[in-house]
């Protein structure tokens, strides 16, 4: 998205979800004129890192399928969530 100017058609595009989507267009729609580039920057940026996070994913994914390891620092915080679920668990948490 970066060559071409956003539009609302491209965020809505870019935003994947219906729903998003449809929160996005009642936002700009109902915005008044002197709100509506806040209105457009902020969904703007929503959809740019949605963007950014679909090609992440892609990129994952593909490094998986070719028996790589994900591209990247990956912080591996396993014993740390582990010792969390037991503190839960002994407090009687769900």
């Amino acid at each position: 998205m970066s060559e071409q100017p956003w539009t609302i058609e491209s965020i809505r595009d870019a935003l994947g979800n219906p729903d998003l989507a449809q929160r996005f267009l009642g936002e700009i729609n109902r915005a008044p004129a002197h709100e509506l580039l806040q209105v457009f920057t902020k969904w703007q940026g929503i959809a740019q890192r949605t963007l950014d996070a679909v090609r992440r994913g892609q990129e994952i994914a593909a490094a998986e399928a070719r028996g790589e390891e994900p591209p990247g620092q990956w912080i591996d915080v396993t014993e740390r969530v582990l010792a969390e679920a037991a503190r839960n668990r002994a407090q009687g948490a769900a």
